[in-house]
């Protein structure tokens, strides 16, 4: 028996859909990448914002279409959580909906389908038995893996639905993150990507304030042979003292960073329910005072309810002052339910799409020059694909699929390390020249050590 499995949104949804692939394979089933050959099709559907809804519905309206008699089509992951009753509606071919904590009930749904093809809930039967606490076998495509820590939030920011579609924060235990991380390098990972929706909340709900500064020491003490580990999804006011300072002791850790800010005004931030500015220039300057390589990735939102002009040019302010490595912008989207949908002052879509390439013009001259210093310099960098004589690798610098790649004009074992020399530098990426291929990597960057202890970074 075969799946197909179609992942959207983000990092976590790649992190869960691994999950989706081990308790498949467990039950016998193997995977194709050719939706008319399989015998059951998957969708890990995406819900956060009306874009990403709007492709998680077109997706399963392209699959019910094209399917073919005996296939089953089944709905999984974030749209279900908080719109499953519009997607039995707008798409009735779904022949089953599984929430976005429910999917180790698919072995069981798939079974029940194939004997009874009846619409399935089961579901909410086991819906206790969340996915972030189990431990599976992973089986990974390629020498990069995430890595779900937690899910859920209990922030509430003025225009998020994640708490709404994943609940509070519930974090997997730490001696099953570590088992987890011994499974993927042994099954030939290089670089582990710690994701969560605030991966500096981790630990909380169950007792502790710093144990993603425990969870990052341990994963690189006793996980033998993990070279690189990454952190995604840091909160500003929830980056402390003691996890600062692991990341600039412990060699795997890379130095690198996504910390989203969202704004820089503090009235906008305030609205939106943010840390203020001063926590998250504290937080910043603690973070390069202890690594001075460091490469930071943020995101912000423009055309939040209310932002004046004086706001937005705030913002632009801040990114010429901070000049981060990488930045995503996004223009606000209106969600049904949170605070922002009905606060006064909502912006029109000619002006927020304005603001956003007019912060998006100002970064890609930023992001060419930081990228510009690395010209005639070296990095080790993760090869992660071949073809027409050229291989496509990512520094310690950029992360999987949101970030830049360094480009190779030669044909370089995936999954090793090489050390290049940079020769051409663009907006996003680079371009260079093997130096030495190596077995594996020593250094995160070629500046000197940095220092053994942080500042103190501001307290929440």
């Amino acid at each position: 028996m075969r799946y197909y499995l179609l992942t959207l949104g983000c990092a976590k949804n790649v992190a869960d859909s691994d999950g989706i692939g081990a308790i498949l394979r467990q039950a016998g089933w193997s995977p194709t990448d050719r939706a008319h050959a399989a015998d059951v099709l998957l969708v890990n559907t995406c819900g956060f914002l009306q874009a990403a809804r709007k492709e998680s519905l077109a997706a399963l309206r392209d699959l019910a279409a094209r399917k073919r008699a005996g296939q089953s089509l089944i709905a999984i992951g974030c749209l279900v959580s908080r719109y499953g009753e519009t997607i039995r509606r707008q798409v009735p071919q779904v022949d089953a909906v599984l929430d976005a904590g429910g999917w180790l009930t698919l072995p069981r749904v798939i079974e029940q389908l194939r004997t009874s093809r009846k619409f399935s809930n089961l579901w909410e039967e086991e819906r206790a038995a969340r996915s972030i606490i189990e431990r599976l076998p992973r089986a990974p495509l390629g020498p990069a893996a995430y890595l779900k820590i937690a899910d859920g939030c209990d922030r509430l920011c003025a225009f998020c639905t994640i708490p709404a579609i994943k609940g509070a924060q519930h974090s997997k235990p730490p001696d099953a993150v570590i088992a987890e991380a011994r499974d993927l390098v042994a099954h030939g990972v290089k670089e582990i990507v710690l994701v969560a929706q605030d991966t500096t909340a981790y630990g909380w709900d169950l007792g502790e304030r710093d144990a993603l500064a425990s969870l990052v020491e341990r994963l690189c003490r006793e996980v033998e042979g993990l070279l690189w580990l990454r952190l995604m999804y840091a909160f500003p006011g929830h980056i402390t003292p003691r996890l600062v300072e692991a990341m600039a002791r412990y060699p795997p850790i890379v130095h690198y960073l996504d910390v989203p800010l969202q704004h820089a005004h503090p009235q906008t931030l305030e609205r939106m329910r943010r840390p203020s500015l001063t926590v998250t220039r504290q937080t910043l300057d603690a973070l390069r005072a202890a690594m001075p390589d460091l490469a930071l990735r943020t995101t912000f939102i423009v055309g939040f309810p209310g932002e004046t002009e004086e706001e937005f040019r705030a913002l632009l302010d801040f990114l010429a002052e901070q000049r981060f490595d990488r930045v995503g912008v996004f223009e606000f989207s209106r969600e049904e339910g949170t605070p922002a949908a009905t606060m006064p002052g909502q912006v029109a879509a000619k002006t927020k799409k304005r603001r956003r390439d007019r912060a998006m013009a100002l970064q890609q001259k930023i992001s060419l020059a930081k990228n510009q210093l690395w010209l005639g310099k070296e990095l080790d960098v993760l090869i992660e694909g071949v073809g027409g004589r050229v291989s496509i690798a990512r520094s310690y610098r950029d992360a999987p699929e949101v970030d830049g790649v360094v480009i190779i004009p030669r044909e370089l074992p995936v999954g090793e390390f090489v050390r290049v020399r940079v020769t051409q530098a663009m907006e996003y990426d680079l371009v260079g020249e093997p130096v030495m291929p190596l077995p594996r990597a020593t250094t995160p960057s070629p500046s000197s050590p940095p220092p053994r202890r942080a500042p103190r970074p501001a307290a929440p």
